[in-house]
């Protein structure tokens, strides 16, 4: 095998190690949780394209994200001692806000979002 291919097949597999360690690690924190859900519409039909925000109640940050072929959403990297405030829109509807207190202890939370007017 030429040094070029061992040189890059130790790179690949030492950022692929690296990696697995940051997802166990994040796995095995207490502190840490994760967000998810499904956007539907007035027919309780998935919505694809919409924008969920999520707000952090703390630092008054907001992260987005833009709901795949399932009307899914992901937020991970949580923290459980932080309040949050997430929605969707698509078009000009919107869903009603919920929220993600730290009384909730569920490390992989679900909160489903239907758009209306």
């Amino acid at each position: 095998m030429p040094r070029v291919s061992r040189i890059l097949l130790a790179f690949v597999l030492m950022v692929a190690s690296a990696a697995l360690f940051a997802q166990k690690k994040e796995k095995e924190d207490p502190n840490i949780r994760t967000l998810q859900g499904q956007v539907t519409d007035g027919s309780s039909k998935a919505v694809v394209g919409a924008v969920v925000l999520l707000k952090d109640m703390k630092t008054l940050q907001v992260r987005s994200f833009v709901t795949q072929a399932r009307g899914d959403y992901r937020f991970a990297g949580l923290r459980t001692d932080t309040d949050y405030q997430v929605r969707a829109e698509l078009n000009g509807m919107m869903s009603e806000t919920r929220r993600l207190t730290v009384f909730d202890s569920r490390k992989l939370a679900t909160i489903d979002l239907k758009l209306g007017k």
